[in-house]
Order: structure tokens, then sequence, then C-alpha cells
């Protein structure tokens, strides 16, 4: 079993439902590796030990009884700890909420569950999936190097993936959650249509922001456990009615003809060199696989949506928090609180404006994008940062702005986004883009995102 931990997703739940393994051994390795590495790594609140072994015995049970197996058969995955999980705390990054124990699973985790994934553990995340971590909380740690940023709220899911503690975790993205720790730690994360997967049993940040997805070590991962996450929930009135494609069928060999659209301005803009290169490079190798490309103008909204993204997530954070804040504040931690306040003082004008905004640039980048199959776009402005440098950023709310230019305008849209490692830096860090695609233009996502995986051979990991 020499890196049994690297194996991909599909890979285990392959060998686990040939035999080979047992979800049982594969389980114990990875708690194992958990026991070894995760003190330093702090990726996991909390590990769901005891239920992760007994869904694996069970699981083994249920293959040697014949019994139809689902497509996440006994594979280990984590889910981010705002996600409800029966009988587990549930805290969402806070201490307010630190005793929180759900009495039903979020639909995701249902839906995972059901398709035979072990349950591994929770991720550690920032403070009601804000821009900081709880003072009393350790953040996680960037398995590629300790001194730099692993993204923000999603990012102990990241980080336990990144260095094969899980085959595959959930994240939410109401600013970037998603991509910035998939960015960070080498990952794909994809960030799909708003409704296309439920939130019911998510603590939100923001409601009308948010979306939850997979973050995995390659697309067929991703497709995969989208698959099992998305579709329409009776308990989430947002949820999406169209049927779910088989994502797994979309991997693909060829991008010929595809075409995919790019605003230089938008991309070079404010943005470190190196980042506007890794996307020409990323274009260069759609070119040589058969991708058209075409220079394309985003709408000019994105701009205000960016810089008064605050606005809007603030509001409807007030919404999230107003059984415990103002009541609790004592139990807060300063940036959280001071982003509450300012939602509490926020002028409902704004927040108004902003969702009609919304409207009119989500309708202007539909019309784009039905010229071109997909948007190219940096994941941040500048290579993954130092921990330094990003709490200067926290402190700053031109920074916060500033570095959700590739991520809140998608936020506000709604359009699916699939985030795609690029190699490695001159430093050792990973890489990255973004992808946007149509409105349930996952399909097209995946297709781009699996050839140019291909092409590119990446398969660099942190940690031995």
């Amino acid at each position: 079993m020499t890196d049994l931990h690297y194996l991909t997703l599909s890979d285990v739940c392959r060998r686990v439902k040939s035999g080979e393994f047992t979800s049982l051994q594969v389980t114990e390795a990875l708690l194992t590796r958990v026991d070894a590495l995760d003190g330093e790594l702090r990726s996991f609140a909390r590990v769901t030990r005891d239920q992760a072994l007994q869904a694996a015995e069970r699981l083994d049970g249920e293959r040697h009884e014949g019994k139809p197996l689902g497509a996440l058969h006994g594979v280990p995955i984590a889910v981010k700890d705002l996600l409800d999980t029966r009988g587990v705390v549930t805290a969402s990054g806070t201490k307010v909420m630190s005793e929180n124990v759900p009495e039903e699973d979020a639909t995701v985790v249902a839906r995972l569950q059901e398709a035979g994934a072990v349950i591994i553990g929770k991720t550690q995340l920032t403070e009601g999936a804000f821009s900081t971590h709880h003072p009393d909380i350790g953040p996680p740690r960037n398995p590629w190097n300790r001194d730099r940023w692993p993204g923000v709220s999603s990012s102990g899911s990241g980080v336990s993936v990144a260095a094969g503690l899980a085959y595959g975790a959930l994240g939410s993205d109401t600013g970037g959650s998603i991509r910035f720790p998939s960015a960070a730690c080498g990952l794909v994360g994809i960030k799909p249509t708003y409704g296309r997967v439920s939130r019911h049993g998510a603590f939100p940040l923001a409601e009308s922001l948010d979306h939850i997805g997979p973050m995995t070590r390659n697309v067929e991962d991703a497709a995969r456990m989208l698959q099992v996450i998305a579709g329409v929930d009776a308990r989430d009135a947002t949820t999406i009615e169209d049927s779910v494609p088989n994502y797994s069928a979309m991997l693909a060999t060829s991008v010929q003809g595809f075409s995919i659209g790019v605003d230089w301005e938008y991309v070079s803009t404010g943005v470190d060199p190196a980042v506007v290169e890794v996307v020409r490079d990323a274009i260069q190798v759609f070119k040589a696989l058969g991708a058209d490309l075409h220079e394309v103008t985003l709408p000019a909204a994105y701009r205000r949506l960016i810089k008064e993204w605050g606005i809007t997530c603030s509001v409807e954070c007030v919404r999230a928090h107003r059984a415990t804040y103002p009541s609790c504040k004592a139990d807060y931690g300063p940036v959280l609180a001071g982003f509450l306040d300012a939602g509490l003082a926020a002028d409902r004008e704004a927040y108004d404006a902003l969702e009609a905004l919304r409207v009119e640039f989500r309708s202007e980048l539909d019309a784009l994008l039905n010229r071109v199959d997909a948007l190219i776009v940096p994941t941040m402005i500048s290579p993954t940062p130092t921990w330094e440098s990003i709490n200067k950023i926290v402190q700053s709310d031109d920074g916060i702005a500033d570095f959700v230019t590739f991520t809140s305008p998608f936020n506000y849209s709604g359009h699916p986004t699939i985030t795609l490692p690029a190699g490695l830096d001159e430093d050792g860090l990973p890489k990255s883009f973004q992808l946007v695609g149509r409105w349930l233009g996952e399909p097209s996502l995946i297709r781009a995102g699996s050839v140019y995986e291909a092409a590119l051979g990446f398969d660099e990991h942190p940690l031995p």
C-alpha cells in the first residue's frame, strides 16, 4: 500500500469495490496519517474516528453481501465544519457554536453517506467562514510551505486533501473560499452554479452568495463528488430542478473547437505579472490542444460588485448570526464582530442597489457566455501570499476588495467555476487559474479541465 494516501478518490473507490482493498484498511491508513501529521497541519476541527471505522466496517459488509455500491463506496471524505453532522459538533469555526450538536445531517453530508463515503472528520475553517480564525483557534498550515497562506475559510478542507489526509473534501464559497484554498494547496475545486447543490444544513456566511462544492486532487474526483451532491432538494428552495447530468461522463480527451474568452484588462490590471503569465501559459496549452481564444470584455458592473461585496456579505451575515449577535458579542473574535457591526450599520439602499446590479451583471454575463464556452481568469491577484501579507490585507477594506477581484463577481452571478492547478512556481508553490462557465455549464468546465490536466501532467504532492 505504498502511497495509498495519494491514490485518487476514484482509484480507491474502484479498488475497494473490486476487493483489492477494504474500506477499513483505507480508513485506518488515513487515520494513522492524520495522527502523524495533523497535529502540525491543524486541518481538522475534529476527527470522527469511531464513526468512520464503524462506517467502513458496515460498507465492507455490504460489499460482501452483494449489495449495490455507491459512487463513493468506502472512500474517506472530509467535510467542512459548517455542514451539519448528526450527533457531531458543528461549530462553524466559532466559539459561540462550540457546543452545537445537530440532530440531522446537512443534505450534502447525507448524500455523501448514501453514496458510500466514509466521513473521516470535520475540517477547520475561519470564524463563521469569514476572513480570519477565531483568536482561540489555530489556523490550518499550508503543507507546501507553513509560512504561506492556505486559503481562506475552506483552508482545512484544502490542507487535508493536499496532504493526503482525505481523498476529497467539501468546501463552501462566498467570495472565494473553495477557490483560494484550492489554488494555495494545488487542488481542483468546483464552485457549482448557485442552486445546483443544496445548502440545507450549512451554516451561512451570506445565503445569496454561498455555494458548496468539492475539493479534490484531480478533475475526475471532483466530477464524481459533484455527481453525488448535486440536485434539487425540497428543503432548499433555491435549488435547481434541472436533472443532474453524469459529470463523470464529461471527462474528455479533446477541446477541439472549445472557445475560451479572456478580458486582458480584467486579467492584468493590478495583478502580479507572475499570475498573468500563468493565464498566458494556460491559454497556450489550450490553443495547442485545439481550443479557440477570443478577446472579450467583462460586463462593467464587476468593478462595483468587487468593491462593495462586503456590503452584501455583511448584511446577510447579520441575518445568519441574529440569534447570537450582538447578544453574545464577547464570544466573537474582533474581525468577525467588526464585520457584523458593519452589517448592522449598512445602508439598506446600498444593499438593494447591489441586488439590482447583480441581476444586470448576471444577464450581461449570460450574453457574453453565449459567445464563448468559458472565460479564463486568475484565481488570486498574486501568488500565494505569506501569512504576514494576508493579515495586512484582512485589516484593509480595500485589500479585501482587491483580493476577491476574480472570485466575488461569480458569487454574485452564480455562474460555475473550476479552479485548476497549473504546476509549481519557482518557490515550489502551486500555481492556478480558473475557468468560468455558463449557467449549469459544469459539464463544459469538467471537459476542459480534464483535457488540460492530462496535458499538464501535474502530479506533485507537498509531503511524502
